[in-house]
C-alpha cells in the first residue's frame, strides 16, 4: 500500500486516483493515517461484506433470543416498561 501525506494527495490527486484503482492508498497527516482511498469496486465489495456480516449477526441474535424464549409480545413489554 502506498502512502501519501495529505499535502501530496492534494497536489497529486489525479495520480492518487489512478493508484487507488489498483491498490488502497493511505493518506497521513502529522505521521498518522487519516484516510485510505480505495477503488469504487473495492468499496462496494467491502460494503457487501459488512452488510452480509451484519445480517448474519442479526440472524444469530434473533435465533438466540428465540431459543431463550423471547417473543414479540415479551419484547414489546420490555420496550414499553418505563421503570
Amino acid at each position: 500500500m502506498q502512502t501519501f501525506t495529505a499535502h501530496e494527495a492534494k497536489t497529486r490527486f489525479s495520480e492518487f486516483l489512478d493508484l487507488a484503482q489498483h491498490e488502497p492508498v493511505q493518506v497521513t497527516r502529522h505521521d498518522r493515517v487519516v484516510g485510505v482511498m480505495v477503488s469504487a469496486q473495492d468499496f462496494e465489495a467491502m460494503r457487501a461484506f459488512y452488510a452480509d456480516r451484519l445480517r448474519q449477526t442479526l440472524r444469530e441474535c434473533a435465533d438466540g433470543a428465540a431459543t431463550a424464549g423471547l417473543t414479540e409480545e415479551k419484547l414489546a413489554e420490555l420496550l414499553a416498561d418505563e421503570s
